[in-house]
Order: structure tokens, then sequence, then C-alpha cells
């Protein structure tokens, strides 16, 4: 399949090619057909699989039939609701560059964090396509400033994570605002439990397609778990990664806010291009953190979740778990951040004893074996089996196999570590 088969117009065509899209990826080539007839479809899909495009390109579609007299009503033709900003803003940026020889196109982005001055003179007029996050657009629903009246396509984008977030009733009351006349996309990394209840009540009869799970083998990335003995093995360990040649961009995840900030000062005291992303920042730094991150202006990006979800950057070539996500279907979207646009990546655990429980977890949701490495001189003392997968499965076995980091990993009892 093309993109030419499937009756795109021309402008769009244009504009993908222009950014060296030759033909669909898996998600598109299931979704698009459907998404372009008008159906209502649930999308089951895993990070960097093409799922932007696949609700972006029929969503643009859409607009070349809009009319351009002013004779339909204010507000949007497309809504998009994303979890976080940072994922409203690589959506905006999607549609600009998917749109780009579509004249006229208006997009307007509608997060929390920024003034509400230039929303509202964004939400007065016409446009064609909104992205918004719930609590923000829900803001201006109260206020009476938006008006939803005229929405032909809603697109839900990481609907469980906006579900995490305790966004579902700020959903079901946007929803409440839409014509009841209208197709809905969902993406979702899983479909079950509220986020297949939400599904129901919002979509008809929808078509499900569901092209990479969280079982994939994610083939480009390799995975790695390194034990640490305590808080000061694991710096080490850290310290150690971040020193090596092949590490181009590391994005390093904790589990807070204040972690993320004490880890970022710690890392710039040792000379590290080093910058901190979490949700309690400012949008203009924010801001300035990522465009420093896409400029390569930092070689370090420390972060949690909710501030990494959405972030696309292909050259990011080694994912550490510093601190352990708080579900395992994050581990997922973690590590999907590097091997991005064709390239390979390494994604690395450093987990305490403690962590046993959330690692086991882990390999159960992804039926996946995690491996164990050591680093020469930094083995830890004590030895940690590392738990099945899922039941019936087994650690590696065979001969001794080295890490990427040149240590031996499996097979071998580890040393203690050098003081």
């Amino acid at each position: 399949m093309t993109f030419e088969c499937l009756g795109l117009p021309a402008p769009i065509l244009r504009a993908l090619a222009d950014a060296g899209h030759a033909a669909p990826t898996d998600v598109q080539r299931a979704a698009l057909p459907a998404a372009l007839k008008g159906r209502d479809l649930t999308i089951a899909s895993s990070t960097g699989s093409g799922k932007t495009a696949a609700y972006l390109l029929p969503a643009l579609q859409r607009t070349l039939a809009a009319p351009r007299d002013g004779a339909r009503s204010a507000g949007p033709r497309v809504l998009v609701l994303a979890p976080t900003r940072e994922l409203a803003l690589q959506v905006t940026q999607a549609a600009a560059t998917y749109g780009r020889h579509l004249s006229a196109l208006r997009v307007a982005t509608i997060v929390g964090g920024v003034p509400y001055g230039a929303q509202l003179k964004a939400l007065r007029g016409r446009l064609d396509i909104l992205v918004a996050t719930p609590g923000r657009l829900l803001d201006h629903l109260r206020t009476g400033k938006a008006c939803l009246d005229g929405v032909e396509l809603l697109v839900l984008d990481e609907a469980d994570r906006m579900l995490d977030l305790g966004f579902i009733d700020d959903i079901r009351t946007i929803a409440d605002h839409l014509p009841q006349a209208r197709q809905t996309l969902m993406l979702s990394a899983t479909f079950a439990g509220p986020v297949g209840r939400l599904a129901q009540s919002l979509l008809t009869d929808p078509q499900r397609v569901e092209v990479a799970s969280h079982t994939d083998t994610h083939a480009g990335i390799e995975q790695r778990l390194h034990w640490a003995d305590d808080g000061t093995h694991k710096d080490a360990l850290l310290d150690h990664l971040l020193t090596l040649r092949d590490v181009d961009q590391a994005l390093v995840f904790t589990s807070t806010q204040r972690d993320a900030e004490g880890l970022a000062e710690r890392l710039a005291e040792l000379g590290h291009q080093v910058a901190a992303l979490h949700g309690g920042m400012p949008q203009g730094r924010r801001n300035r953190v990522l465009q420093g991150l896409r400029q390569r202006r930092l070689r370090v990006l420390v972060a949690t979740d909710v501030a990494a979800r959405g972030i696309d950057v292909p050259t990011i070539s080694h994912v550490i778990n510093y601190g352990l996500p708080l579900k395992p279907e994050d581990y997922v979207h973690r590590i999907g951040r590097t091997g991005r646009a064709g390239r390979t990546g390494l994604a690395v655990t450093l987990a305490e004893r403690r962590d046993g429980g959330m690692i086991r977890r882990i390999q159960q949701y992804t039926t996946q074996s995690i491996p164990v490495a050591t680093i020469g001189g930094l083995e830890p003392r004590r030895v940690e089996r590392s738990p099945a997968a899922s039941r019936g499965a087994a650690a590696p076995s065979g001969p001794r196999r080295r890490s990427a980091f040149g240590a031996a990993s499996h097979g071998a009892r580890p040393a203690r570590r050098r003081a």
C-alpha cells in the first residue's frame, strides 16, 4: 500500500513526501482506510509506530472540505485531546508538518501553564484543528469561551494515560459538549477496564485496530537490568553509563519531580550538559529544555514520566530508568523513547532489591525477561535472581555473554564490588 492508494489529497501527499514518508507504517495501513471513510476506531499501537499520522491525515482531509466563507460555526472542526502539554505540542507540530501545503490551515493548542490571552484569541475564530489537554479546555468551556458545536472528529490520544491522570470526568464533560453525530478515534495502550468502558460510551460500533502491543519484542532496543546495592551504588552505575562514548543523548527517568531536579543538579556538577524536565516547571522553561534537547545543546535529560510523554527525538540513544515507573505500562512508554526512526537504542534499568516486585510486574506485563548485566568493578555485592517474565519463563541460559558495557552477564557469579 502507498499513500497515493488511499486517495489522500495532493497537498497532503506532497507534505508526506517532504517529510520523507515513502509508505504507510503498519498502524497507518490498518487504520487509515477505515478512518478516511468516517468509521469510529479504537487503535492500540506502540510508541513510535506512526499512530499520530494515522489520525492526523484523516483530520487534515476533513479540513479541505470545510467551508471558508464563515458559514460554519466558530470553533474547531477537529478536536484532539492529549494527556500532557508535551504530547499536545508534538501533535500540533505534526499537524503543521503534514498540513504545510494546505492554505489557511488554522491549528491551535490549548494547554495549561501558559497565559490565557493567546488561547482566548484563537478560540474566538474559526479553527480547523484544536489540540488540547482536558483540564485547560474544560476551563474555557466553563467560562463559555470555547465552542465545540462544529466538531466532526474527536481524537483521544493516549486515553489510558489521560485516565491515569484523573481526566475521565473531564473527558466525559467535554464529550457532552460535542455533537452526537461525529467520528471518534481512540488510541490507547490497552482497552481493558475503565478505558474499555469509556470507549463503549463514546464510540459507535468501532472497528478495532491492534498492530503493536506491549508484548512486542522491541527489536531495535536492547534492554538491560543492573542490580544496585543502594543509592550510592546506583549513582556510580549511572555515572559510568553516562561516560560511555556511544551515548549520543540519554533520557534518564526518575520517579518524582524532586528526584529529577536533584539528579540533574548533581550531574551538572559533574560536567554533564543536562537539564530536568517535569510537570511542575513553567511552560516556557519546559519549551526551552525541549528545544535544547532537539538542538543537541543537552546530552542528558532527567525527566519524570508525565513530562517525557510525547518526546520524539531520534538522537536519544539511551534510556536509563534511574527510578522505576509506578506502572508496568509506563516502562514500555519509557523505553520507546529510544530506537526511533529506524535507529537502535539501549534501555537500562537500575534496580535495588526493593524494586524486585516492580521488575516482576514489568516482565509479566511485557511477557519478556530483562537480561541482567554487570559492569566490571561495579558488581553488586548481593546476587539478585531476575524474576521470570511469566509462568514457565526462565532466565537466559548458555555460555557467558558480554553486556553492551563490556561486562559479563548471566551464567557467572559476580565478584564483590571494589571500594
